[in-house]
């Protein structure tokens, strides 16, 4: 199946029909949120798969495991981002915060994110291991389609092949996404990362922020508005 069948196939899930009509233009009319995150969900799917998206070999542990990093890794103000990949309040930051968020601070310089996976679960786990192992230049595309999609393959029958499916628009083959599975050392790191979560910043819940600048550091709990964070950066700021 190639990469234009997938995205029609993701796409189709968030089509919905009483399962004996056909669907039609008209059912779009009320729907104008559903349709905003639908063509949203498409520009990301189609960044991600890129015009020449081979499959590539997956990262090398350490590789695997380096910070992400969203913006300029030099900003001055620094925001440490752990979450986990089934956390509904994540996903609320990640598709409605985060874009307010990128646009003052990160696209601007002001400020970089860093991912910390936390995963509360199996589940969690086996998603923040997918988004490691694909390119690491599409790691927070692939964030993006998994935050978007976590209602289907987060209750999916089979979640390691509907994970695969969304692995391969980015170019990581199913086979290359189990062998990461089976990779312990990806494993340990990514559980360590919650571990370090919880013992140096005593993280317990998710989205916790962990906010560094000249001027020391605060936090941010929850998938708080925009303007949380606007004064916990002021805080730290010079």
């Amino acid at each position: 199946m190639n990469h234009d069948h997938h995205v029609i196939d993701l796409v189709g899930q968030l089509i919905k029909t009483d399962g004996h009509h056909p669907f039609r233009l008209h059912h779009w009319f009320g729907l104008e949120t559903k349709l905003a995150r639908l063509i949203s969900i498409l520009i990301t799917l189609f960044a991600l798969t890129g015009a020449n998206a081979a499959l590539a070999a997956p990262p090398s542990s350490a590789d695997a495991l380096k910070d992400r990093i969203m913006g300029d890794p030099k900003a001055p103000i620094e925001i440490i981002d752990y979450s986990s990949m089934t956390c509904p309040h994540c996903r609320v930051f990640h598709t409605e915060i985060l874009p307010l968020l990128k646009k003052k601070y990160i696209d601007t310089g002001r400020a970089r994110l860093v991912f910390r996976d936390f995963p509360f679960d199996k589940t969690a786990l086996l998603a923040s291991v997918l988004a490691r192992c694909g390119n690491p230049k599409r790691y927070f595309s692939f964030l993006d389609v998994l935050f978007q999609q976590q209602p289907n393959w987060g209750v999916a029958p089979d979640t390691q092949k509907a994970l695969a499916r969304i692995g391969k628009l980015g170019g990581l083959s199913e086979s290359d996404y189990q062998a990461c599975l089976s990779d312990e050392a990806i494993i340990d790191g990514i559980i360590e990362s919650r571990l370090v979560g919880s013992k140096k910043f005593e993280v317990s819940s998710t989205p916790t922020f962990i906010i560094n600048g000249p001027k020391g550091q605060t936090r941010v709990e929850g998938a708080m508005p925009l303007e949380a964070f606007d004064k916990a950066i002021l805080e730290v700021s010079q």
